[in-house]
């Protein structure tokens, strides 16, 4: 049974920001793809929308383009000043990890990961 909401599609502001009705999905989450022109046929798929609810999207972010916008930017800044706190937080625990010794019985797995590290390391 379809709800009115996938019927008649909507953007809509909710706590996580602004959100197509019945979903989960952000207009930012949309914009991610979007800003690097993948095909919205690629990102109806992706998200399980429909086509009207992809429509609906677009229409939202072509007329309110300047606020969603600056909206995306906030999420964006937000989202990396997370990724460095946590990155910081976990500094010192990855460094320890990295020290430890192979698990018992992987030793000759371990070193054929670490090889290819080193390699991989060398390349870039």
């Amino acid at each position: 049974m379809t709800s009115a909401s996938n019927r008649h599609p909507s953007v809509i502001r909710t706590e996580r920001g602004l959100t197509i009705s019945g979903t989960r999905i952000t207009l930012y989450d949309l914009m991610d793809y979007l800003t690097t022109q993948y095909p919205p046929e690629f990102i109806c798929a992706l998200f399980d929308l429909s086509e009207q609810q992809m429509n609906t999207a677009l229409a939202y972010i072509e007329v309110h383009q300047s606020e969603v916008e600056a909206e995306y930017q906030q999420v964006l800044k937000e989202a990396e000043a997370l990724r460095l706190h946590y990155e910081a937080q976990n500094r010192e625990q990855m460094a320890r990890i990295a020290t430890l010794p192979p698990p018992p019985g992987l030793e000759a797995a371990w070193e054929k990961l670490q090889a290819a590290k080193a390699r991989h390391k060398l390349r870039v």
